[in-house]
């Protein structure tokens, strides 16, 4: 979002209600270690590919002195697998985005243990309008926060998840841009 606010200029309209990015460590449930602090070095790291979360899942491991020089990290391709991995003992600490691991089953919850979760609140998906379309946007942005008013519209909610769309002006585009630079 960064790049493209800042290089491209593209404009953030809207956000999914109550969608927050924020991220858990977890550990197998029989693992001896309750607390991130308990961690040692030269842990198995196991997390998906997507940077943000990530990035605050090294900033939540900080307080155990572990990153990406003293722990053997691997890049899996779901957030089922960071679980799979654990439960099967392949790995000893995973990265998942909050929603992510409340979205696995009861079954596989059980078999893990959250060690911590981030509280950030400010990181979240925006949807973003090209230069192209900027003069349209205010439209655009009235028909996404509109769109839980009609049938239609609500049917395409649900097909995304989401119960609707939450106005963000450039103001909060750019504290969550600015917040992610710095924790980078």
């Amino acid at each position: 979002a960064s790049m493209l606010i800042r290089e491209k200029g593209f404009k953030a309209l809207a956000r999914p209600l109550g969608k927050i990015d924020e991220v858990i460590i977890a550990v197998p449930a029989d693992a001896p270690v309750n607390r991130v602090e308990d961690l040692k070095r030269g842990i198995r790291l196991v997390f998906t590919d997507d940077p943000n979360v990530h990035l605050v899942g090294m900033i939540m491991l900080e307080p155990a002195n572990l990153s990406t020089e003293n722990i053997q990290s691997q890049m899996v391709d779901s957030y089922a697998i960071v679980a799979k991995q654990l439960i099967r003992g392949e790995a000893d600490a995973g990265i998942f985005l909050k929603e992510a691991f409340d979205d696995l089953s009861n079954l596989t919850r059980s078999e893990l243990k959250p060690l911590v979760e981030s509280q950030i609140n400010d990181i979240f998906h925006a949807l973003l309008v090209g230069p192209h379309l900027a003069a349209k946007s205010e439209t655009i942005r009235s028909l996404l926060i509109n769109m839980n008013e009609t049938s239609q519209g609500k049917s395409t909610l649900d097909a995304l998840g989401i119960d609707g769309w939450a106005s963000v002006d450039e103001e909060d585009a750019e504290f969550m841009i600015d917040l992610m630079d710095a924790i980078q």
